[in-house]
């Protein structure tokens, strides 16, 4: 039975952005920083869906959330 959690582009984005308001990562981390709060067993999906869209695991997290609109200044 596999239970892996399908991740795209958009939900990977939307965890590094909930990981960033929380405090746990910083944006000039590495993509791979974000291993730490995904399951391993759904690991290897994120990799090959960072792959797909031309990302690197050293490339840093604000690369990976692009444009951000702030709230307050």
């Amino acid at each position: 039975m596999d239970t892996a959690v399908k991740y795209d582009i958009e939900v990977i984005k939307e965890e590094a952005r909930q990981l960033i308001h929380k405090g746990l990562v910083r944006r000039n981390q590495p993509i791979y920083a974000l291993c730490q709060y995904i399951p391993g067993r759904d690991w290897i999906c994120v990799e090959l869906e960072l792959e797909e869209n031309d990302f690197l695991l050293r490339d840093k997290i604000i690369d990976l959330l692009g444009r951000e609109d702030w709230d307050e200044d």
